[in-house]
């Protein structure tokens, strides 16, 4: 069965920016899902914030979704509290998500990590490698030793995130500063993935491996049919002589 995508961008830039609209013009959502619906491992639809009452994340779109991408900058505070509560419990019954460059801000992504999620930036349009420092993981399958963007917004550390369960991705920028730009964590039954690259003002989500990382990062991500955990009180399993 395919693995059922949300392609989730805020959506604002592309309305009040015309370089961004001319750069993508059916937003950067749009670029991501265009590459993604090359494959037949994806079942794609995308959303974004005013999409409908509920940003296009309603419960019955969430049941149906079983790894969503966030994308977001200039209106974190807008998403309505309820619907992160809404992505948070998916994400804790086995939902992949993944947070691409401005989302560390989101509500989602500070809510699971529990921490500011704040670091150092400046938008000079430098150079980026990112180091590959898990060879051996799925995300980086048939990417090879680092990628190099070549106009990028920097992020620097020290990133206030929690230590990740694994580390995929180390960057290092032009201007001398590094960053952890690929976190593994497991909440829950979930996975999530934090994979920096993607300025809106530049191309970042028409190059091959930057997309290449998401595909791989959706399939990492996608729930497995592993067990679904009792808590709360329950009955023994064997019989239990109770002391008298």
């Amino acid at each position: 069965m395919p693995i059922r995508v949300t392609i989730w961008n805020e959506g604002r830039h592309e309305k009040t920016n015309e370089q961004i609209a001319k750069l993508y013009p059916g937003g950067m959502h749009t670029a991501i899902a265009d590459y993604l619906k090359k494959a037949t491992d994806f079942e794609i639809r995308t959303a974004t914030l005013d999409a409908d009452a509920e940003h296009g994340l309603s419960e019955k779109v969430l049941s149906e979704t079983d790894v969503l991408t966030w994308w977001g900058h200039m209106a974190h505070g807008d998403v309505r509290d309820d619907i992160v509560d809404r992505v948070q419990a998916r994400v804790l019954q086995g939902m992949g998500l993944i947070v691409l460059h401005s989302g560390h801000y989101s509500k989602i992504f500070k809510r699971l990590m529990g921490t500011s999620c704040s670091l150092k930036w400046r938008e000079i349009a430098e150079r980026e490698r990112l180091w590959v420092v898990s060879p051996g993981h799925p995300i980086v399958e048939g990417i090879g030793e680092y990628i190099e963007i070549p106009h990028v917004e920097m992020y620097g550390e020290h990133f206030d995130i929690p230590a990740p369960d694994e580390l995929v991705f180390v960057s290092w920028f032009q201007g001398g500063e590094v960053f952890r730009s690929g976190c593994c964590y497991n909440r829950g039954n979930g996975k999530v993935f934090y994979f920096r690259p993607g300025h809106e003002t530049l191309p970042i989500y028409y190059q091959e491996e930057v997309l290449k990382v998401i595909a791989n990062a959706i399939k990492w991500a996608a729930p497995t049919n592993g067990p679904q955990f009792v808590r709360g009180n329950v009955q023994p399993l064997e019989d239990v002589k109770i002391a008298e």
